[in-house]
């Protein structure tokens, strides 16, 4: 059997968008190379890797096996290559960051930004996805560290404080809910939303907690970001609901009001994870570092 780290790559960006087209795309390669590495993979193999479908493929029993196997070589390739030092001249260290919502939006650009312009043989890969996928990319071993909510259970992992990130409600102003001075989350369900791409992190959970309590949130549009959220409600389109420290960017007086949730979910902080910090590559070791103090 005979492959290439770009092999291995590609492999895994497969698994990851479950499309090969997709997975070209992210290789900078051609469809057509891309598929013709997947087949000699498989023909030196001699077993599918792959499923295929209309709406993509999905890895067989080999495909993820080999998938497994692709991320711990290509770790510790990095990880050679980082302690190596200056004999590796020319090699750009890659950690892949893995955040919820508040943490990509709020609490990193001006800290990633710093930390890029010091290390500039550091690249970092950032990704939005909510704290559930985000254990699951962990313990899996396809992400290096992870920015988790403390609402979900990553006992079987190792954490570290990162920020206090409590939810607000935001309402506008003369809504039948304005003047109270804490609300549940079940109380404002009764009433229309603006909520956040049906994809990202806080959305996803949000509807997971209305599910929770039997509702289903009655959203009257989705914004692109928290920024074009707070202007809708401002309108007077309905409710939402964002990080606290979102409204500290807002500048006085606002349009809109913003009330407390108490729902113990709500009152949430996010953690550093990751499978076990000291095994992590040199180069991930230094963002981390920065995380910490940062």
């Amino acid at each position: 059997m005979y492959f290439d780290l770009t092999d291995l790559r590609l492999i895994l960006k497969v698994v990851e968008s479950g499309n090969i087209t997709a997975a070209a795309n992210r290789s900078h390669l051609s469809l057509a190379s891309a598929s013709a590495r997947v087949r000699a993979l498989e023909a030196s193999l001699n077993t599918p890797l792959f499923e295929r479908g209309r709406r993509g493929v999905t890895p067989t029993p080999a495909g993820q096996a080999m998938a497994q196997h692709a991320r711990l070589i290509l770790q510790q390739v990095e990880r050679m290559q980082s302690d190596l030092g200056d004999y590796a001249k020319g090699f750009k260290g890659r950690v892949r960051l893995l955040g919820n919502s508040s943490a990509l939006s709020e609490h990193l650009p001006e800290l990633l930004a710093d930390f890029l312009v010091s290390n500039p043989s550091i690249d970092v890969e950032l990704e939005e996805h909510p704290s559930l996928r985000i254990l699951h990319a962990l313990r899996q071993g396809a992400a290096d560290i992870g920015i988790i909510s403390d609402a979900v259970d990553a006992s079987d992992l190792q954490t570290l404080p990162f920020r206090d990130d409590p939810l607000a409600l935001l309402m506008p102003l003369g809504h039948p809910l304005a003047g109270e001075e804490t609300l549940s989350f079940s109380q404002a369900l009764d009433h229309e939303f603006v909520g956040m791409s049906a994809n990202s992190a806080l959305a996803l959970y949000l509807e997971e907690q209305s599910l929770h309590v039997g509702r289903r949130l009655k959203i009257r549009v989705r914004a692109e970001g928290f920024d074009a959220a707070m202007r809708m409600v401002a309108r007077g389109v309905g409710l939402s609901v964002m990080p606290q420290v979102v409204l500290q960017r807002w500048q006085t007086p606002r349009p809109f009001q913003s009330v407390a949730l108490n729902d113990p979910w709500a009152q949430r902080r996010l953690l550093l994870c990751a499978r076990d910090f000291n095994a992590l590559p040199g180069y991930a070791r230094v963002l981390l570092d920065a995380l910490k103090q940062g």
